[in-house]
């Protein structure tokens, strides 16, 4: 109804980026919106605005120094811990109404919209597409019998076309059979990017360099769409690792954390828990995880990084 003229996108005059994906699961938005908000928030007063997914709250909300991830969302709660006030975050499930407010009393140059693709009450001026190198939306189908929350057809709305989590050795080769697949149109862009890992895990004590993690057990807990990333990373370092697997956005329960706790203990004696900084944000409120967990930092590094951060930066100037 949207691509019909039936239903109307609202505009706004302030520069706005949507982040967002054709299918379901991960494809690397926080990471993505995290690069953004880092790179804009250098020149411009910067907001990110997000649903709030899997907050026990309604309504519009900025985050604090006092918001957990049961009022904002582990997202939020996420760009939160990590650059606390270098940008402003905000949560509303409506788009619309927390677009406004954000900017009007934030006073914002550009809004970041997390997760927005598919939220065609508001329309960016600026959309960039996500697709995962390992499940492109170009091998995939519309639910059931596929992922793509969309068609296909949905990527002609990007400006920018992000091919992510590619291997850190990526030859032209391969970066073209991806662009043919894509097919982009004349205004489109296509990047590729990877995600690059931390040399040190760490909790609020003390930090970890990965080289020195083959000398513990490793139990990793995740509650991410897809682990198998982190988990490959892992295996780079170590053998001794035992997985505990939950489901993306896992409100973990005291039963969660006794089963935890429970393999654990069946560690050998030098051993740490580790998890996703997203799953970090969730699980540093349990007693028992506080003194035990780490987390290990990621960001992203994206192929011709300058042409990418020009042509993010212009449409900001510009508008």
């Amino acid at each position: 109804m949207y691509n019909w003229g039936i239903l109307s996108s609202t505009k706004f005059k302030t520069p706005m980026i949507g982040v967002g994906n054709l299918s379901v699961g991960g494809s690397g938005k926080s990471p993505m919106v995290m690069y953004l908000a880092d790179l804009l928030s250098k020149n411009f007063r910067t907001g990110v605005l997000s649903r709030g997914y899997g907050r026990k709250t309604k309504g519009y909300g900025i985050v604090n120094y006092d918001s957990t991830y049961k009022m904002v969302g582990d997202e939020a709660m996420q760009l939160f811990e990590r650059f606390r006030n270098r940008f402003v975050i905000g949560v509303c499930e409506d788009r619309v109404f927390g677009a406004k407010k954000i900017i009007e009393d934030m006073d914002l140059d550009v809004l970041l919209l997390d997760d927005s693709y598919q939220h065609r009450r508001i329309k960016p001026g600026f959309n960039i597409l996500l697709t995962d190198y390992n499940d492109p939306y170009f091998k995939d189908f519309l639910l059931p019998a596929g992922n793509l929350r969309e068609s296909r057809r949905g990527a002609k709305r990007a400006d920018v076309i992000v091919v992510t989590k590619c291997p850190e050795i990526l030859t032209e080769e391969k970066k073209q059979f991806f662009i043919n697949k894509i097919k982009p149109k004349h205004y489109q862009k296509v990047f590729f990017s990877s995600i690059n890992y931390d040399e040190n895990v760490v909790n609020k004590r003390q930090q970890i360099p990965v080289q020195n993690l083959n000398y513990y057990d490793i139990l990793l807990v995740t509650g991410i769409a897809n682990p198998s990333l982190v988990l490959k990373e892992l295996q780079k370092y170590t053998q001794k690792i035992k997985h505990l697997k939950y489901g993306d956005h896992h409100s973990f329960t005291i039963a969660d954390i006794e089963n935890i706790k429970k393999e654990y203990q069946k560690l050998g004696e030098y051993k740490i828990i580790l998890t996703t900084e997203k799953d970090f944000v969730r699980l540093k409120y349990f007693d028992f995880m506080r003194e035990k967990i780490y987390y290990w930092p990621i960001n992203v590094e994206i192929d011709r990084m300058d042409e990418f951060n020009q042509i993010i930066e212009n449409y900001v100037t510009k508008n």
